[in-house]
């Protein structure tokens, strides 16, 4: 966690740890993403570039802009970034993402990210390695969140298969 001392932020992630979303950006692509804890997440990628890809136990950095306001942000093992801004509120997300050359440049391969990551960070790597990195590929998109639902924390049935069809009720709903 990330403080500065001269700022009176609030930190309170209560309200927001366990939370699953489901979201699509302005740009078609649909993901789920679950706060599973403070300090890491779960997701899949319905449809995008790495429609398909799915990782559990993502360690990331998560705070608190303001009430109802929260930001997660982490760095990948295939060299991707990723900063995520959630408005509960407003029912909207802006992610930022930093694609690594190799996964979404001239000579994209992101194909090989589309797996369960968990299996295979050394192959994730090992392709970060080999890129090109630079110059990264910065793509930043609103997106509407459209499932909400309080899951609890370190819930393992939340994200637990391959990116697939969503289930009746995922669309369009809170709880």
């Amino acid at each position: 966690m990330s403080s500065h001392p001269d700022l009176d932020l609030p930190n309170d992630l209560a309200a927001f740890i366990g939370n699953h979303f489901i979201y699509t950006y302005a740009n078609g692509w649909r993901y789920e993403w679950y706060a599973r804890n403070a300090t890491t997440c779960d997701y899949r990628i319905h449809q995008g570039l790495v429609g398909g890809r799915w990782v559990t136990n993502q360690t990331m950095n998560l705070v608190q802009l303001a009430p109802g306001m929260y930001k997660a942000d982490w760095h990948e093992p295939t060299g991707t970034c990723v900063s995520l801004y959630f408005d509960i509120e407003r029912r909207l997300v802006h992610g930022t993402i930093f694609f690594p050359q190799w996964i979404a440049g001239e000579n994209q391969h992101p194909e090989k990210t589309i797996c369960y990551q968990n299996d295979f960070v050394e192959d994730m790597k090992r392709f970060r390695d080999d890129g090109p990195a630079y110059p990264y590929v910065v793509i930043a998109e609103f997106a509407k969140i459209t499932f909400m639902e309080q899951r609890g924390i370190d819930n393992d049935d939340v994200i637990n298969a391959a990116p697939g069809q969503l289930p009746d009720g995922y669309l369009d709903r809170t709880n």
